[in-house]
C-alpha cells in the first residue's frame, strides 16, 4: 500500500524551471549575461566585434578586475576596502618617482608594490585589532593615501616613464593569429591564483568561514583577526600591481589616476555575485562582473550615448546587482 505522506510529497514536487536552474548556478548566469551583451551589441554595432574593440576592452579592465580580486576576498571575509583606488594611484607614483630618480625597473615596481601592501596590512591592523569598521578604516586610508599622492607630487603628473616600465602595460603577446595584451594575460593568472588560494587552501576555506559566520568560526577555532589581515593585505598588493599596469599603459602616474576606481572595484566584485554580507561568491564572477561592466561602457560609446549620463547606467546595473543577488538570497 502507497504511503499516503510520500506520495503527497511527490506530488508537491515541481521541477525547477530554467531561470530558477540558472539562477542557483550563479557564475553560469553571468556568462549567459556577458554573453547575451555581446550577441546585442554584434548585432547594433559593426565595430564591437572587431579585433581592435574585443583587446582594447580586455585591456581596459584588466587592471580593475585584478583589483577586484582582492576585494573579492575582503569582501568575501566579510569587509570592504575603500582604499583600493587610492592604492592604485599610489603604487603608480611610488614607482615613477624611483624611476625618475634612475632606480631600476625592477627595484622600483617591487618598492611599489611593497608599499601598498604595507597599506592594506595596515588596514587589517586597524580591522583585527583596533577592531574599527571596515567602512571607516579604510575611507580614512583611502583619503590619507590620496592625500600622499597629491602631496609628494605637488598636484603634478610624473612623465618621461623609461620604455621597458611602459612595456608592461601597452606590450602584446603573439598568439596564434591573436595579439593579446599583457595585462590581460596577467589578469587570467591572478584570477587562477586568487581562486586556487580561495578554493584549495585552508586560508580560503577560513575566509569563506569568517566570512559567513565570524562568531562560529571564532569558536571554531579560526584566528578570525589573521584572516582579515591576510585578506586586507592581498586587497593591498593587487590593487597595487593594478595600478603598475595602469600607470605603465597610461605612460603617466598621476595623483588623480583611479579616481573613483573603489566604487568601479567594488562594483565589479557585487556584479559578479559575491555577496556584500560575506561568505560567498569567487573570484571568477569578480573577472565576469569586471567584463561586464567594461563591456556596458563600451557599449554606451559605441551607441552614442552620452558620456554625461553613463555614470547613472551603470549605478543602475550595481543596483539591479544587489536585487539580484538579495532576490537569489531569499527564493534560491
Amino acid at each position: 500500500m502507497e504511503h499516503p505522506e510520500l506520495s503527497s510529497q511527490e506530488e508537491r514536487y515541481v521541477e525547477p524551471s530554467f531561470a530558477v536552474r540558472l539562477a542557483r548556478n550563479q557564475l553560469a548566469a553571468l556568462l549567459f549575461i556577458l554573453f547575451g551583451m555581446v550577441m546585442v551589441l554584434s548585432l547594433l554595432t559593426r565595430t564591437f566585434l572587431t579585433a581592435n574593440n574585443i583587446f582594447n576592452v580586455l585591456r581596459a579592465f584588466s587592471w580593475i578586475a585584478i583589483a577586484s580580486f582582492g576585494q573579492s576576498i575582503v569582501i568575501i571575509s566579510g569587509g570592504i576596502d575603500l582604499s583600493s583606488g587610492s592604492n592604485m594611484a599610489f603604487s603608480g607614483i611610488i614607482t615613477g618617482m624611483l624611476l625618475n630618480s634612475g632606480y631600476s625597473i625592477t627595484f622600483s615596481v617591487i618598492l611599489g608594490l611593497a608599499v601598498t601592501l604595507l597599506v592594506g596590512f595596515f588596514n587589517g591592523i586597524m580591522v583585527s585589532k583596533a577592531k574599527l569598521p571596515p567602512f571607516i578604516a579604510t575611507l580614512g586610508t583611502m583619503s590619507i593615501i590620496r592625500g600622499f599622492c597629491y602631496g609628494m607630487t605637488e598636484g603634478w603628473p610624473i612623465r618621461s616613464l623609461p620604455r621597458g616600465f611602459l612595456a608592461l602595460g601597452q606590450t602584446d603577446i603573439h598568439f596564434f593569429l591573436w595579439r593579446i595584451p599583457l595585462p590581460a594575460i596577467l589578469m587570467v593568472i591572478f584570477a587562477i591564483l586568487c581562486f586556487i588560494l580561495l578554493d584549495r587552501t585552508k586560508l580560503g576555506y577560513h575566509t569563506y568561514a569568517v566570512g559567513g559566520n565570524e562568531y562560529a568560526a571564532g569558536l571554531a577555532g579560526i584566528n578570525t583577526g589573521r584572516v582579515k589581515n591576510i585578506a586586507f593585505t592581498l586587497s593591498g598588493l593587487l590593487a597595487g600591481i593594478g595600478g603598475i599596469l595602469m600607470t605603465a599603459r597610461l605612460g603617466v602616474a598621476a595623483p588623480t589616476a583611479a579616481q573613483g576606481y573603489e566604487l568601479d572595484i567594488i562594483a565589479a566584485a557585487v556584479i559578479g555575485g559575491i555577496s556584500l554580507t560575506g561568505g560567498e561568491g569567487n573570484v571568477w564572477g569578480a573577472l565576469i562582473g569586471a567584463a561586464i561592466m567594461q563591456i556596458l561602457r563600451n557599449a554606451l560609446v559605441l551607441l552614442g550615448f552620452p558620456a554625461y549620463w553613463q555614470p547613472a547606467a551603470i549605478g543602475a546595473v550595481i543596483i539591479g546587482a544587489v536585487m539580484i543577488d538579495m532576490y537569489r538570497k531569499r527564493k534560491v
